[in-house]
């Protein structure tokens, strides 16, 4: 199996390859890019939360001097369906109304109108010139509230998505089911029940770079974008699509990002900034605030869930039964499916049924965000087994190794697992030195599970071998994760070189084939095939270049760390040919060496994960202490174990802020107010402690080199295990997220 292998290049931690340019300021980045002639483009938002739009006047902005063009509904076309690809969610009609608001505006901070001027501050001042008149109706905030019959309706075209025909119009865009066997019989099997509702609040991916692009298009219609994204190819096919334009006549090229966990997978200046560019004749570069980021892009659903669970006095689950409401925002698409399919995912239960819906409310149209809805739904559960454990006297560890999931077992969403890691966290977390040592006095310990299934989608890669041997390889999925030292370390092993002599560049839509978003921790599985594959290429295009050479066939030539050589039993007197000697070669032999593969990848592991931590709560005040947090997770192989470590941490540290701070905070009246990091409390170094990590490797059959996804599972245990933390810490069990001092004291005052 592939994780007996010694490998001499995968498993190493070399110094990334964006390192020096980002840690000097080199590294350009969305906002970075500057044209010749280049002007502003700002977006008017909606004062209102929910407001018909009774008319919009432009022409006191386009009189001002200095602006170049104004736009807003009327100027789009009208699209309609069409699902969005990668991780956005919704239909293309959604995106087009999220972009620019038609006849309503659906949350405080939708875009009626754009400007593009001379300067920002001329942008800014015919902002104020446009004259919107609005009539305002009522916001929908509550997404049980919103799920009521007599609720006022977000959209009143939208139906319930089921194969029966709705009779009326509802805030229920979407309903999703997962059932197996028998609840009755299973609860009737149980020793105990454990039922309670949980709460997880709407909460922000929270990057540092805010959203940015420029586009600059040409008086043909032809034109270039230059964004922040996590995959410019969609980016591409939704603006061309939103605009009514050819796709081949735009280019999107990806800067660096500076983070984007799912919150860049859907476009939102691009198509603006396209038809300001083509209206004012001159580049136009677009950029959000900090504010507008908060209040116009997809945070990640709130939730409602409802769980009863089932335990035998052993325990072993008999039944598991689960209702969870998800806010979509003001458009279908909120990640419902992927919620209830990871939700019991690490365990083997006969008997279970979960119903989630897809729920329309007065807030910005969700976006994914690390595992989008496994979150929510896993610190539900997994609150309730905490709780089971406790109940039965049983080490939290011990209960979930009863009910592990393992090879062959059946997921809850169908297929069974090949050979995967989850028992193996566990043994390792009752064997870690950090699981052993007391609780501090006065801390409760927390330990949860986390699952991602992973996904593969369609990837490219081309890999160009130059004069001297070194290889470059060309490939089409941003790096957000440090997905091109991966890269680079896979085509070295698989070419037999140094991982010194490998390049690694991200490839506009114009220079590489297509890649799907980075998102679904597909990249390093899915585009590390790709790569593999073209290393392959190279490598059969080397022996035949070899057996040109030597003058013998093709099949008696072998590939040996990065030489060529007769295979056994050849008699012929030739000296062995390394990759460098091939490619000086390469003009008496047929020309410049090179490798090719594209593929829609199949076989993406599922990936488990198990967090523990020690948490104390001051018990007078509220505070929060988190005095050690440990994470395991399956990788199947580390290609790069510094940054799986890294992605472990980033998981943890965001997921830990969820569950103590972090949520979206609305008046009556829909209006977010706590729109800037110094009311939306993300931790800082000061608020952590230094999370230990340890890698576990069950390789997964699928790939060359048995990776799985790593970067979603992180985020996923993190908010349970912070919660059964603080839950054992003061003796009471805490339903409700996130748990800062003012709603601890309130639940502890209770």
């Amino acid at each position: 199996m592939a994780e007996a292998i010694e490998y001499k290049q995968i498993g190493r931690s070399p110094v990334r390859p964006d390192g020096v340019d980002k840690v000097t300021g080199r590294a350009r980045f969305g906002a970075d890019l500057v044209l010749p002639n280049m002007i502003h483009g700002r977006v008017l938002r909606s004062p209102h939360a929910h407001a018909r739009i009774k008319h919009i006047d432009l022409s006191d902005a386009l009189a001002m001097d200095g602006v170049y063009a104004a736009i807003s509904g009327k100027d789009f076309i009208n699209v309609e369906g069409g699902e969005v690809g990668g991780e956005g969610g919704g239909t293309l009609g959604d995106v087009a109304k999220n972009v620019m608001a038609r006849d309503k505006v659906l949350y405080h901070g939708h875009a009626v109108a754009a400007v593009s001027a001379s300067t920002i501050a001329i942008a800014e001042a015919a902002l104020a010139a446009i004259k919107v008149e609005y009539e305002p109706l009522p916001p929908v905030l509550d997404v049980v509230a919103a799920m009521a019959e007599d609720s006022v309706l977000v959209d009143e075209n939208n139906y319930t998505k089921l194969p029966e025909k709705p009779d009326n119009a509802s805030n229920i865009a979407n309903v999703g089911k997962l059932v197996r066997g028998d609840l009755e019989e299973g609860f009737a099997a149980a020793d105990i029940v454990i039922e309670r509702e949980y709460k997880v609040p709407m909460a922000h991916q929270g990057y540092i770079e805010p959203h940015a692009c420029v586009a600059n298009m040409d008086e043909t219609g032809r034109g270039s974008v230059w964004c922040c994204t996590q995959g410019h190819f969609e980016f591409r096919a939704m603006t061309a699509k939103l605009l009514g334009k050819d796709m081949a006549d735009l280019k999107f090229i990806a800067s660096e990002i500076g983070g984007g966990f799912g919150g860049k997978t859907v476009v939102y200046l691009e198509p603006l900034a396209v038809m300001l560019s083509e209206k004012s004749n001159r580049p136009v570069k677009m950029t959000m605030s900090r504010e507008e980021v908060f209040r116009a892009t997809g945070p990640t659903s709130g939730t409602v869930a409802r769980v009863k669970v089932g335990l035998k006095n052993d325990g072993t689950i008999t039944a598991a039964d689960s209702w969870i409401a998800f806010e979509a925002g003001a458009f279908a698409g909120a990640p419902h499916m992927p919620g209830i399919m990871s939700m019991y995912a690490p365990y083997t239960i006969e008997n279970f049924a979960v119903e989630a819906f897809d729920v329309l409310v007065n807030k910005p149209k969700v976006a994914a965000y690390r595992a989008p809805g496994a979150p929510q739904t896993m610190h539900a559960f997994e609150c309730a087994l905490d709780e089971a454990a406790i109940a039965l006297d049983m080490d939290p560890l011990d209960l979930r190794l009863v009910n592990a999931a393992d090879e062959g077992t059946q997921a809850p969403y169908g297929p069974k697992f090949p050979p995967i890691g989850f028992k193996a966290c566990i043994e390792a977390a009752k064997k870690h030195p950090n699981y052993s040592a007391p609780v501090p006095e006065g801390a409760g310990r927390g330990v949860a599970a986390g699952f991602w299934f992973n996904v593969g989608m369609q990837s490219s890669a081309e890999v160009n071998v130059n004069e001297n041997g070194t290889v470059m390889v060309i490939e089409g999925s941003p790096d957000i994760g440090g997905s091109r030292a991966s890269m680079c370390l896979m085509a070295a092993e698989t070419l037999g070189i140094e991982y010194e002599q490998v390049r690694t560049q991200v490839g506009d839509t114009e220079s590489t084939g297509f890649c799907n978003v980075t998102g679904g921790s597909r990249t390093t599985f899915a585009t590390g095939m790709a790569v593999t594959q073209a290393c392959e290429d190279v490598i059969a295009e080397c022996k035949k270049r070899a057996s040109m050479t030597w003058g013998v066939d093709e099949d008696q030539v072998e590939w040996q760390d990065g030489v060529a050589i007769p295979a056994p039993g050849v008699n012929a007197d030739v000296k062995p040919l390394s990759l460098a000697e091939l490619a000086g070669n390469a003009a008496k032999t047929g020309g410049p060496i090179q490798g090719r593969a594209s593929l829609n990848a199949q076989g993406a592991g599922a990936s488990f994960s198990i967090n523990f931590a020690d948490v104390r709560v001051d018990r007078e005040t509220g505070k929060t202490d988190v005095l050690s947090y440990t994470a395991i997770q399956d990788a199947g192989k580390a290609i790069h174990p510094a940054y799986v470590e890294g992605q472990m941490q980033g998981g943890a540290a965001q997921g830990i802020g969820w569950a103590l701070n972090e949520e979206y905070i609305f008046d009556e009246q829909g209006v977010m107010e706590n729109a800037g990091f110094l009311d939306y409390r993300i931790p800082v170094a000061s608020d952590l402690p230094m999370i230990d990590t340890q890698i576990i490797e069950v390789a997964n059959p699928s790939h060359p080199y048995g990776v799985r996804g790593v970067g979603e599972t992180p985020i996923v245990a993190p908010l349970a295990t912070i919660a059964n933390a603080v839950s054992r810490s003061v003796g009471k069990r805490l339903c409700d997220l996130p748990l800062s001092p003012p709603n601890i004291l309130a639940e502890l005052d209770d």
